[in-house]
């Protein structure tokens, strides 16, 4: 009779299911699924940290640089970041919850006829071109163009595609999705793949996280949301699941969290990003953990308990705390917490925290390469 599953053999499954050995940069991402996205750096961007933990040799701004011949597209998945170019099927052509009104519409075809012509876009060209459509409301205060902000409406709505970055910012280019097949049975199958992608990326999930995550998905494909939600009522028939504690979770179906493989290096200590699918979900990283991990780069310093972007610190299974980092001067400044209070005394710790710092300086090397420059 097989033992009960128990929270410790999820936790296991969780860290060394994602924390995979690391690979080359494509086949990082596909195994992955989906890599979220983040502008802030501090000290380096989300999509870095999260590649820099799987992919060999990683230098923070590798996936710009060789964004263009890598096979992958930036899009809105359940967060925004980069997927597989194949997965552009699943998600478009995608129908916005919110319609463009008739004016919108003409402006987005004047712009659109723009980028054709150019055949890439910058940004800063079509604001001065269409400077006429004035400013609006910026993202995180201030304005900034209403071209601006159109461009990155087409770019949802599927006109435009992101051909490559410079210096962070997007250069796009016209993108016309092939139509797909519409039958109840396509729809759910595209559906059914989404949220596998989902589960793929975040599982063990209890069932809570699971139904969140579908609810965001509304974001990368609004037009499949009943067909997403009836593939998420219907999960167990369709992946491994089990009650644990009260809560059911659920893996993909040719998994075995209880399985002797799953074991993290006891001897291994990795600093995380805060959107790193090992600690994304909050809830789950709580039922894991027993502690209440915060994201609060966006709360005023006075409130912040952990810091502006506190690095979760993972030692072998457990998340003792976090860290954050710095570069000053060309250095990297630490600045670590502990949910004891204290710091693990023995030495093994404590070497391999200075090989992970030592690892992130040269990793945080990349970003003073120019994007289009030799690689390694």
């Amino acid at each position: 009779m097989a033992k009960p599953l128990t929270l410790d053999a999820l936790r296991r499954h969780a860290i060394a299911r994602s924390l995979f050995r690391p690979l080359a940069l494509p086949a990082a991402v596909r195994r992955l699924g989906f890599v979220q996205a983040d502008p802030m750096r501090a000290p380096a961007r989300a999509q870095d940290l999260i590649l820099f933990q799987r992919v060999r040799d990683y230098r923070a701004g590798d996936l710009e640089r060789r964004y263009e011949r890598l096979g992958l597209e930036e899009d809105a998945f359940v967060n925004y970041g980069f997927v597989p170019r194949g997965m552009l099927a699943l998600l478009h052509p995608r129908t916005p919850r919110q319609a463009w009104d008739a004016d919108t519409t003409q402006r987005a075809r004047a712009v659109l006829d723009f980028v054709r012509e150019r055949g890439l876009a910058h940004p800063r060209e079509v604001g001065e071109a269409f400077a006429h459509h004035g400013r609006v409301a910026g993202y995180w205060g201030g304005d900034l163009n209403a071209s601006t902000r159109l461009l990155d409406h087409m770019h949802y709505h599927g006109w435009l595609r992101v051909r490559r970055r410079e210096g962070g910012t997007r250069l796009y280019e016209a993108m016309e999705h092939a139509v797909q097949d519409d039958s109840p049975a396509a729809r759910r199958a595209r559906a059914e793949a989404l949220v596998d992608t989902i589960v793929n990326l975040y599982a063990p999930l209890p069932a809570p996280s699971l139904g969140y995550l579908v609810t965001l998905l509304r974001y990368g494909a609004p037009q499949l949301a009943a067909e997403a939600r009836a593939v998420a009522t219907a999960a167990r028939t369709r992946y491994g699941h089990a009650v644990v504690d009260g809560t059911t979770w659920f893996w993909p179906a040719d998994e075995n969290p209880a399985s002797r493989r799953h074991q993290p290096d006891g001897t291994g200590l990795r600093l995380l990003a805060p959107f790193d699918p090992v600690v994304w979900d909050r809830r789950r990283f709580e039922m894991l953990w027993g502690w209440a991990y915060r994201f609060e780069a966006y709360l005023p310093a006075p409130r912040r308990t952990m810091g502006h972007y506190a690095l979760p610190l993972l030692w072998g299974e457990q998340v003792l705390g976090w860290a954050n980092l710095r570069l000053e001067r060309g250095r990297l400044v630490r600045e670590l917490g502990f949910v004891s209070g204290r710091a693990p005394h023995d030495a093994a710790f404590k070497r391999a925290l200075d090989e992970e710092l030592a690892r992130f300086e040269a990793f945080l090397s990349g970003y003073g390469r120019a994007v289009g420059g030799p690689q390694e």
